[in-house]
């Protein structure tokens, strides 16, 4: 089967399930789509028990999909773009301290606490993962995945600032997850390297992942920003943002630095200057539409993939077992994460009642957790982290993000 099918059978499945969501579960579309190709194989899956389909088409045909390339090196760039794109800048500012906090210090914290925890309630299932084992589904599963957050938040009413804490934390917080989780892959991989490794290693690395992306994200969005204020046709100018997204990432991903963020950065630049001062009403409402498309479908199937992906991963009672404690571990780390800078916080800043809760509930995974998983080596107990990893990713958009609004309904009530 060639790309050109797979794309074909991919967007056909998405558009089968986007429309079955809208017309009957009326659920956000990253959960209404995993909901549905979850049901999809479970199906196909229990139809294959009962020796009625041969399900061995199927496996082969998501087996060959790469995940971890085709999101990490493709759709992660145009999502996090337009989720950039309509971050207000202004008043970002406002909470910069919390969200740098959050984005930063936090990963680290849900890091080794999730890594912690997962690791002694393995060792208590029976199950031999090592410390470095653990602690690397900790930096892989701590960030929070930005596709699902701003997928739910659309959907909620929550308040203004509150939204842009735990939105504009999922874009930032990825560059210190993934130089985290390379740091503790390259001890897994290279033991003996181990010993080698300094504070002013990891520091080097996060200043080079950081602020090179940063500034790289910085001259890529004023280039373009000057490009845009010398025309004004919507078709070059959406032209140019999809250069932007498409060529600014891979380009840090060549030099070695955060693509992540600096697609980030260049959405907050075009997104902020650019719509203000050089676009025209015509080229922002085209601009907006199309990024919202995009960003629409990219979603659709992605979670679909999600879903799809359980039939390559069978789950035994074992494996259930241990993705219950990595859920477990995952929520402990990301409350004491949250916790911790706010109460360090509180006294300067407002904060809104209940803030720890939804920011510990709302904070979902997605599929820059399991892009990441699937990329260990099977060395590194590959099957035992995607297994938790994919179970803690399921738990995480379908239970926390159906229940996040009523969470939400139940603070607002109990609100003095």
């Amino acid at each position: 089967m060639n790309s050109f099918q797979t794309i074909a059978i991919l967007l056909t499945f998405a558009a089968m399930g986007s429309y079955i969501n809208k017309r009957f579960l009326h659920l956000p579309t990253s959960i209404g789509m995993m909901f549905f190709a979850l049901i999809i194989s479970w199906c196909a899956m229990g139809a294959a028990r009962l020796h009625l389909i041969d399900l061995d088409p199927a496996i082969e045909f998501v087996s060959n999909i790469d995940f971890a390339t085709l999101f990490l090196h493709g759709m992660l760039s145009f999502l996090l773009f337009a989720g950039a794109l309509h971050v207000d800048l202004a008043e970002l500012k406002k909470y910069r301290t919390v969200v740098a906090l959050l984005a930063t210090f936090g990963v680290v914290i849900a890091t080794f606490i999730t890594g912690g925890l997962v690791w002694f309630m393995a060792y208590w299932l029976g199950f031999a993962l090592p410390w470095l084992h653990a602690l690397l589904f900790g930096a892989l599963i701590s960030p929070t995945d930005p596709v699902a957050v701003l997928g739910i938040l659309k959907n909620t009413h929550v308040s203004k600032g509150l939204r842009l804490k735990i939105g504009s934390e999922s874009l930032l917080n990825d560059g210190v997850g993934v130089v985290l989780f390379l740091v503790l892959l390259d001890m897994v991989i290279s033991p003996h390297r181990m010993d080698g490794y300094a504070l002013r290693d990891i520091a080097g690395l996060l200043v080079w992942e950081g602020g090179g992306s940063i500034a790289l994200g910085l001259i890529m969005g004023w280039a373009a920003y000057g490009l845009l204020s010398h025309i004004d046709d919507y078709k070059t100018e959406i032209l140019l943002t999809l250069a932007v997204a498409a060529g600014g990432y891979s380009f840090a991903e060549a030099i070695g630095i955060s693509a992540p963020i600096t697609m980030v950065v260049a959405g907050l630049v075009i997104g902020n200057h650019g719509r203000a001062f050089v676009m025209s009403d015509k080229t922002r409402n085209h601009l907006d539409m199309f990024w919202e498309l995009l960003d629409d479908i990219l979603n659709t199937v992605l979670f679909m993939l999600i879903g799809l992906e359980i039939m390559v991963f069978p789950v035994t009672a074992p494996m259930l077992a241990l993705g219950l404690a990595a859920i477990i571990a995952t929520l402990s780390g990301r409350f004491v994460s949250v916790a911790l800078p706010i109460k360090l916080l509180q006294s300067r800043l407002q904060f809104e009642h209940g803030a720890i809760r939804l920011m510990t509930w709302g904070g979902l995974r997605g599929g820059i957790s399991i892009a990441m998983a699937l990329s260990l080596p099977p060395d590194a107990d590959k099957n035992i982290l995607i297994g938790m990893t994919y179970l803690t990713v399921v738990f995480s958009v379908l239970f926390q993000g159906t229940t996040f609004r009523h969470l939400v309904q139940h603070i607002v009530r109990e609100k003095p």
